[in-house]
Parts: C-alpha cells; structure tokens; sequence
C-alpha cells in the first residue's frame, strides 16, 4: 500500500485533502457523493461554485461570499473568509490563508502555507490593536498567476496577469503583468516573457524614472489639490475655487486622496464623508441628483412611462458616488431603484430605442449607469436587477448587436465625423458591462483596430488638442483588448508612450491638472486644473504606464470609477 493509496480499495478521504486535482479522476462514488453533499451545505450557506470544483471537508470556509469557478478547488485545511471570488482552474493549496476580499481570476495558483490577507487592522495610537476597526481595500489577482509557497500578498495589493510571486516574499505594492517578483518586500526580478531587471533601456528607462518622479511630486502635492477646492463655509468640495461645489466634486477629492493618500481627504473622517454622500441619494428612485442651491439634495425629473429618469449628471453619480463610498468602506443606503425595477423587456426596449447611430456616447453611457445600478444592487439587496434575466437580457443584446468588423455599438463613422462618437461610446459602455463584470469584450483585435485608426484623428490628439475624456476613452479600450490580445502591441505600446510624456507634462503645482480642452460641444471643464482633470489624469496615466509597462513606478492603482479591474468575478452564471 503506497501513502494513502490502497491499490485495491482505492484512495482514502485523507488523500484528497491533499492532492484534491486528483479527486476529478480518483474518487469513489462515495466520496463523489460526500463532496456533493459538502457543497450543498456550502450552497445554502451562499457559496456559488461551478462544475467539477472540489472544497475539502477538513478546510476551513467560513465566508460571506464564495464564488468558484469551473475546476478549481480548496485544498485541506486551508482558511478562507470574507469575500471570496475565483475564476476557472484555481487552487487554494494546503494550510493556505485567503482571507477578506479577495478576487482570483483564472488559472491562478496559490501555493501551500500562502496568505493572501485582503482586510487589515487600524494601529491608531490611541486605542488597543483589537480595538481597531477593520478596512478592506481588496486584493486582485489576475489571470495566470502563480503564488508560490509561504507568500504574503497583503490588502490594497494588486497582481497582474501572468506573474509569479517567489516562495517567500512578502508583496506590499502592485505587481505590473508578466512579472516575476520576489523578495520581502517583494521586487521585481525580471519580465517572465524574457529580459532581466525592470527590462527597461535608453528612453524607456528615462519614461520610467519620469514616472516615478512624477508620482512623488503628485503625492506630496496631493493635500494641497484638495485644499483648494474645499470650502469651509458650505462644507463642500467645488472642483476648482470660484465655481458652485457639486457631488460629483466631492467623489473625485475622495478618489484623488485614496489614489495618492492612501486615505480619505482629511477635511472629513471617513464616516462623515460617506454620510454627506449617502444622504444625497434619492430613497424613491435611488438616484443622486445634483446638489440644491443651497448645499443639500436636489430634485429629479419625472420618470418616463418605463420608470427611467432621463438625468445625466444623476445618472453620472451611480457611478461616482457608487465608487467613493466603496472607497471610504460604505455603500449606497438605498437600491438603485430605477435599475432594480426595470424588467428584461423594458430593458431591451430602451436599449433598441437609444440613438445608437447619432449620438454613441450617450447610448453607452446609459449602458454604463444600468449595469454600474445593477452591481450596486448586489452589494445593497444581496440579488442581481431587473426582473428575472435581466442582466443577462443585457448581456444577450449587447453580443448580438456589435459590429464584427469594428468591434463596436453603433454607427459606421463618415470621414467628416470620424470615431470619436464610436470609441468613445465604447468606452463608456464596456467600462460598465463587459469590463465591470470581468467578461472578455466581443472581437478584441478589431477593437484595437479602431480605436488606434480613432487615435491618430489630429482633431483630438495633437499636442494641445486631447482632452481627459478623449485620451482616456483610447487608453482604456486598449488597455482592455490587451488583456485578450497582443495585435499591434508595437503600434499600442508607441502611442501609449507618446501620450504618457504628454500627460506628465500638464500637472499644474498645488493645483493638479485640467481637464483640457472643452470636448465636443463645448462639455468638460477646460483647461484649469480641478479636481475632475486631476482624478481623470491620474487614472490615464497609469493606464498608458501600463501600456509601456512602467506603471510599477507610480506606486498607485485605480480602485474606482476608472479601475481597470472588474470589480467582481460575475454576479451571475456564466457558461
């Protein structure tokens, strides 16, 4: 009889506890049926886990949120807690630690004794460690990645696509794709297609160096920016000094101070800025209207036969304020209930109705605001939107509606009125469904096709022409399809690099950077710096670093409206 093996018998309860990718191919049907009995349990409890997926009956499960994709599997005598999504072919390995939120995505491997700890503990001097309340920014994983044995990843972390993370090391800051890091803290050794160190040279080293420069300048900055556009009489953030304050204001200074603070802005705690924002939303629609004149909440428009309110700027705050009060540890008071009481079908009339061939970018925009409702309405009423099928409805439509040949919604652009209508709608679009939702985005080469044929219109992108809004409508499709295909990465990578040394360039001392030039139809701020041009900036160019693969420089990520991440796995089975 070999280790846990009986040749005759066949493989013991113990085995698997150890070696559960054996349990596909070696099980009994008593212990088949064990397993399935294990994962009803875990079922009831909550736990959404797809086919061929084993969960050891010695490992400890003790989570608010369990998503487990197709073949993937925790090991014996692991620990998991908290919120916890996985995607396809995931392993948890024995006496592993995952704890938090935490968000795997395919084919990711964490080794035995590994600890992936996505919450962390206040140590404010004045009061004992356990007293101190918990914060939890998250850790993401993308897909292949390797973590090898006794690793700690700790909360905030974010580890790209491809890497693999040395027995040992101790990851404290994000890890760019394709890298191999060890260390404590962990470093970056080399780029795992090939080349050594930062495999940067010659001008790539100078971009990198002025990234780094750039982001320490920024930080040290950073409260200085969201001074300005406080006002201590209102109680208010303006987006730059001498205009009315607005929501919308309010969400970017958070924003800003998480990205380069680690932090909330500190003319509020963390509970008084989520309660200023929380008391803004409508209880009736669930909507954010714009501030009154008098500092307090707005009024909306009448609702349309379907239920829908036709605001944009309130529309714009599911996004906005969804994502700040994430930021700050809180979420909406009330569902988003104009998404929540929209059927499948009146979800697909509205979608035909939209002016897809006149007006793209309010099309996608709606899109956006729907499905950014639907996942707010997760984390508010625990159950995805809309009637039932109404998220997939979405879905549905929208991979039947692209055009294969651009990768995009809406109208075939004419010579006089270029793309800007069509990325730019695709932007908004996929930013809230298919990017949101960790979904592949439909003819991914096609889209890098388009948007870089968008990317040389001089109209939009010679030197003092872009604008927030156009550079980043480019930047993160590509960013996007990247992460499906390498086409023309040469072409992806040159623009990237010509844009980020543009960007760079625009910070304003004390003040941050302006939006740029007013955008089609005169929409956008303008030039002066605020904090609208300072937020959108700074997630452009990470975006465009991480297209030249410099942006382990900045020493920051975006963790809201302009995340890369999905922000959760799924909310709903895929096949």
């Amino acid at each position: 009889m070999l280790a846990g093996v009986d040749l005759e018998e066949g493989v013991e309860d113990s085995y698997f506890d150890y070696c559960p990718w054996d349990f596909a191919h070696r099980a009994s049907a008593a212990q088949r049926a064990a397993q399935s009995t294990h994962q009803e349990r875990l079922a009831e409890a909550g736990a959404n886990l797809g086919p061929r997926c084993y969960v050891s009956s010695a490992a400890a499960v003790f989570t608010d949120v369990l998503r487990l994709g197709a073949d993937s599997y925790i090991a014996g005598y692991a620990y998991v807690t908290g919120e916890v999504r996985a995607g396809r072919d995931c392993s948890v390995n024995p006496y592993a630690t995952v704890r938090g939120r935490v968000t795997l995505g395919d084919g990711v491997r964490i080794g035995a004794h590994a600890s992936l700890l996505g919450f962390n503990h206040g140590f404010a001097p004045e009061e004992p460690v356990h007293r101190q309340p918990l914060t939890s920014k998250g850790i993401v994983l993308g897909d292949d990645v390797w973590i090898g044995s006794n690793v700690v990843v700790l909360d905030g972390v974010t580890i790209g696509d491809h890497c693999v993370v040395g027995a040992g090391a101790v990851v404290t800051k994000d890890l760019a794709p394709w890298t191999i890091a060890a260390g404590n803290p962990a470093r970056p050794l080399r780029d795992r297609r090939g080349g050594g160190g930062s495999g940067t040279t010659g001008p790539e080293r100078e971009v990198s160096d002025s990234v780094a420069e750039f982001a320490e300048r920024a930080r040290a900055q950073a409260a200085d920016v969201l001074a300005r556009c406080w006002n201590d009489d209102t109680g208010r953030y303006s987006d730059r000094p001498g205009v009315s304050a607005t929501v919308r204001a309010h969400c970017d200074a958070v924003e800003i101070s998480d990205l380069l603070l680690d932090a909330p802005p500190k003319q509020l705690s963390a509970a008084e800025h989520a309660e200023r924002l929380r008391e803004l939303q409508d209880p009736v629609s669930g909507l954010v209207p714009e501030l009154a004149p008098g500092g307090g909440r707005g009024t909306l428009p009448a609702p349309a036969h379907d239920g829908w309110i036709e605001d944009g700027i309130a529309e714009y705050h599911v996004l906005s304020v969804g994502y700040a009060l994430e930021l700050l540890g809180s979420r909406f008071a009330h569902p988003v209930h104009v998404v929540d009481r929209m059927t499948a079908r009146q979800l697909v009339a509205r979608l035909e109705a939209l002016p897809w061939r006149t007006q793209t970018w309010a099309a996608g925009a709606w899109v956006d605001c729907w499905a950014t409702g639907a996942y707010r309405n997760r984390d508010v009423g625990g159950e995805t939107s809309g009637g039932p099928g109404a998220l997939e409805a979405l879905f549905g439509w929208l991979s039947t509606r692209v055009d294969p040949w651009t990768g995009m919604w809406g109208a075939a652009p004419s010579p006089a009125e270029g793309r800007l209508q069509l990325v730019n709608g695709y932007y908004r679009l996929t930013r809230g469904s298919f990017a949101q939702f960790g979904l592949p985005v439909p003819y991914a080469e096609r889209v890098v096709d388009t948007v870089l044929a968008h990317a040389r219109d001089p109209r939009w992108f010679t030197a003092g022409r872009q604008n927030a809004c156009n550079v980043l409508d480019v930047a993160h499709p590509l960013w996007l399809a990247g992460r499906q295909t390498r086409h023309r990465e040469g072409d992806v990578r040159a623009w990237a690099s010509e844009q980020l040394t543009s960007a760079l360039g625009r910070w304003r001392d004390g003040a941050g950077f302006g939006f740029g030039p007013a955008g089609e139809g005169g929409s956008g701020p303008g030039r002066e710096p605020g904090l609208q041009g300072t937020e959108m900036w700074l997630a452009i160019i990470w975006l465009l670093a991480d297209l030249v693969g410099v942006s382990d420089r900045l020493g920051y990520r975006p963790r809201g409206v302009h995340r890369p991440e999905p922000t959760r796995s799924t909310m709903f089975a895929m096949p």
